[in-house]
């Protein structure tokens, strides 16, 4: 008697199913939904930007060292607008969306001829780097590393471009060919 008494009182319950993936209840079953949503379109950005170097910089301190990067980026419309930025932060994401904000700023317009070709030959010199570009009709864009990208960016076609030095600093390699691309003058 004394256990139906005890019953009465304390009467058993059952605890819940926990939420998991036998359970389609709660946030889970949220993020699995898959009807009824309407799917945005991402937007485009204005410009095409691709990394060309990335770098892991120091800076010692009392305690110790500090890491950071510095990302450099070239950032353009194809259609002649071009710039090259560099960003510092202590994350990838972060030095990238500095740079790319940097590039913006520095952005140019490239004089083009009909053809997309640059209208003359043109030298420039940044820091250690020299670089001559020449038009050259109809054998496509010729040229390598961060130049490539600058003058593909750009929407330059038909073009040949030549390091003449040997530095291998990529920031100064496609600031040297800003500076070229600025010299340009209509024929």
């Amino acid at each position: 008697m004394t256990t139906t008494a005890q019953n009465k009182t304390n009467p058993v319950v059952e605890a819940p199913a926990p939420a998991g993936r036998g359970n389609n209840s709660g946030a889970y079953a949220k993020r699995r939904s898959f009807g009824g949503g309407q799917r945005r379109e991402r937007a485009k950005p204005e410009f095409a930007h691709k990394v060309v170097d990335v770098r892991r910089v120091t800076r010692v301190m009392a305690g110790g060292r500090r890491f950071s990067f510095s990302v450099t980026l070239v950032a353009g419309d194809k259609k002649g607008r071009v710039g090259v930025g560099i960003g510092k932060a202590g994350d990838t994401a972060l030095a990238i969306d500095k740079a790319m904000n940097d590039a913006k700023k520095r952005m140019i317009t490239v004089l083009r001829t009909d053809e997309q070709s640059i209208p003359h030959e043109v030298e420039a010199k940044y820091g250690a780097t020299r670089l001559i570009l020449k038009p050259s009709k109809g054998k496509g864009l010729v040229a390598g590393s961060s130049v490539r990208t600058v003058l593909d960016l750009a929407g330059v076609k038909d073009v040949n471009a030549k390091l003449i030095s040997r530095s291998k600093n990529k920031l100064n390699n496609a600031r040297a060919v800003v500076i070229a691309l600025k010299k340009l003058r209509a024929a």
